[in-house]
């Protein structure tokens, strides 16, 4: 069934709603993506919102539960917005599916649909079969943008990879025996906090751990409770006890990816602290990574932040591993100590395009996707 200009106006407007709504919880619901739902009806009065909902912590119940569970009585004959088709497989609860049929929903309006077998489709034909109006695909790019761990981790069983990094004005990411340098400013940092928060893991290298001692958290004030999974690459098991990622091992996880073969002795120190430990394949002295996003994604982890240094983040690009790079180019000037990127703004791997570019005070922001 067709829809008029004015209505799919008014689609999208409370389309992209549901997605700012959706963010509440990402990178909180598990295995889940954090999905949002909106219940509108109009009375003849225009369009009103009765009913909100989005992805508990840890994954239940769904959005279109909440939703439906705040609009009561006031869903029949509404429509439902949600970001991505509703599941339509029973688990611990009903399918969302049969939820709205059942609370007398008269249209639903989708964004992305679903990939996992179990749904794929059934979701909206479960809809049609009781007559409910179903229209698909109404920023359809944009949740898929915002669901790609999720769709990532269902497609291809491994996170959506982040490779963050901070530019100087000539090009290095830090200095040589100097711990953390400063190149972006306040603004700038907050930022990358929030996508820590929004993140399910955040990965360095060993050299990193050792070189900077960071605790690699989330210190925004209200969010210290949103830091994600963090994890070390660290073959020979090298990481101090007394290092600030250890000490911090009982507020924020933490894992260490090691090789099968690693002192035994340090694992079981390390394991006494508190660190979860994986065992993974060593080739030429580097961990193999398409295995370890493998077991990362049997954890839970649909979405991975890669911070740290620049031999992890070229191990990464040349893996062709690299989902999205995240670009922050700062005005400070580090000179001939400093570590050269392993790439910048004019040196992008080939497939990615340019989808965001934004200022935070004096620093740049500029984002780029893999094309497919």
């Amino acid at each position: 069934m067709s829809t008029s200009p004015q209505q799919e106006e008014i689609d999208r407007r409370f389309m992209a709603a549901a997605l700012r709504l959706s963010r509440r919880n990402q990178g909180r619901t598990s295995t889940n993506p954090s999905v949002g739902t909106l219940i509108v009806r109009n009375d003849g009065l225009g369009p009103m919102i009765v009913g909100t909902g989005v992805t508990a912590i840890g994954g239940r119940p769904h959005a279109e539960a909440e939703a439906l569970a705040e609009a009561g009585d006031l869903a029949r004959g509404a429509t439902a917005y949600v970001t991505l088709e509703p599941c339509a497989h029973h688990g611990r609860t009903p399918p969302c599916a049969k939820a709205l049929v059942a609370s007398g929903v008269a249209r639903v309006v989708g964004a992305a649909s679903d990939p996992d077998p179990r749904v794929a489709g059934q979701g909206y034909a479960i809809l049609r079969k009781a007559g409910i109006e179903v229209t698909e695909g109404v920023l359809a790019a944009e949740a898929a943008n915002q669901l790609a761990g999720y769709l990532m981790r269902s497609l291809k069983r491994r996170p959506e990879v982040t490779l963050k990094m901070a530019l100087s004005s000539d090009g290095k990411i830090g200095a040589s025996g100097q711990g953390q340098v400063a190149i972006t400013g306040d603004a700038a940092r907050r930022e990358v906090h929030l996508m820590r928060a929004e993140a399910d893991g955040i990965l360095i290298g060993i050299g990193t751990a050792l070189e900077d001692d960071p605790e690699l958290t989330v210190r925004l004030p209200g969010l210290e409770n949103r830091s994600p999974v963090r994890i070390v690459l660290d073959s020979d098991m090298r990481l101090p006890l007394t290092s600030r990622l250890v000490s911090g091992v009982k507020n924020v996880p933490l894992y260490v990816a090691a090789s099968l073969e690693a002192d035994c002795i340090r694992r079981a120190a390390l394991e006494r602290e508190g660190v979860r430990l994986i065992g993974t394949d060593v080739h030429d002295g580097r961990i193999a990574l398409p295995e370890l996003l493998e077991d990362l994604a049997s954890l839970g982890m649909s979405s991975l932040m890669v911070e740290g240094g620049a031999a992890v983040a070229r191990s990464f690009l040349e893996e062709g591993l690299v989902d999205r790079i995240v670009l922050f180019l700062g005005t400070v000037e580090v000179g001939a100590q400093g570590v050269p990127a392993p790439l910048d703004a004019s040196r992008m791997p080939p497939g990615f395009q340019k989808t965001r570019q934004m200022r935070f005070d004096q620093d740049d922001y500029v984002e780029w996707v893999k094309a497919g």
